[in-house]
This record gives C-alpha cells, sequence and structure tokens, in this order.
C-alpha cells in the first residue's frame, strides 16, 4: 500500500527540479530543448502530474530513465550518489554546464569596469 500512496503523492515537477539541479543542467537547456520560455520550464516544474509524453523528453534531455523522475527522493538519490561515487569515474566524465551568454555578459562587464578606470584616469591626468 505505502507504494500505491508514494505513486499518488509525487510530484513530477518536483522531481524534475530536483534531478535537473543535481545534474547541474539549467532551465534554459530545457526550454531550449523544447522550444520554449525558461518560465514556462519553471512553470512546468510547479505541477504535480506531466504527461507521460513531456516526461519521456525532459528524461531525454537530462538523461535519466523516466522512472527516475516518476520515482524520484532525495533519501534515495543520497545513497545512490554515496553508494557509487568514484571520485577517478566522476571527473573523467564532468561536463561542466553553463550559460555561455552570461559567461560572455560576465567578460563584456569586466572589460567595462576597466575602460571606465582608465578614462577616469586620464581624466584626472588632464587635469593636472
Amino acid at each position: 500500500m505505502e507504494t500505491i500512496k508514494h505513486l499518488s503523492t509525487a510530484h513530477y515537477g518536483n522531481n524534475i527540479k530536483r534531478l535537473r539541479e543535481i545534474l547541474g543542467v539549467k532551465q534554459d537547456v530545457i526550454a531550449a530543448e523544447f522550444d520554449i520560455s525558461q518560465q514556462a520550464v519553471s512553470d512546468l516544474e510547479k505541477k504535480a502530474f506531466i504527461s507521460d509524453e513531456i516526461l519521456e523528453k525532459v528524461a531525454s534531455i537530462l538523461k535519466v530513465p523516466v522512472e527516475v523522475i516518476k520515482n524520484f527522493n532525495d533519501e534515495a538519490a543520497v545513497n545512490v550518489i554515496a553508494n557509487t561515487f568514484n571520485e577517478a569515474s566522476f571527473f573523467s566524465c564532468y561536463q561542466p554546464v553553463f550559460n555561455q551568454i552570461d559567461k560572455f555578459l560576465d567578460i563584456f562587464e569586466r572589460l567595462l569596469k576597466t575602460e571606465q578606470e582608465k578614462n577616469a584616469l586620464f581624466e584626472k591626468m588632464l587635469q593636472k
């Protein structure tokens, strides 16, 4: 009976969010695959029930079986990670996920700040 109770109270959206966070996948990645906005992904993560068709697509993006999304719980995930973590294999397959636009904006902001500091220094020199 406990399994039936678990399935009826499973919140697929929360499960997707937790898995996505654990795997280091941003909402933007899922949004791009579905050709929807990041806000739509956020709304999807708030839904308790999600159709199998959408779950299958999200599962393929996250590279996990659909059953993982349907039956996910934090305690089980911690146990799996604790029992299967191998530092050597982790670092050999680690692929960081970052938003290239965020990275570009960060670099641009630093360059802009440098230019502003340089201009302020030139103005000081001209005033002397």
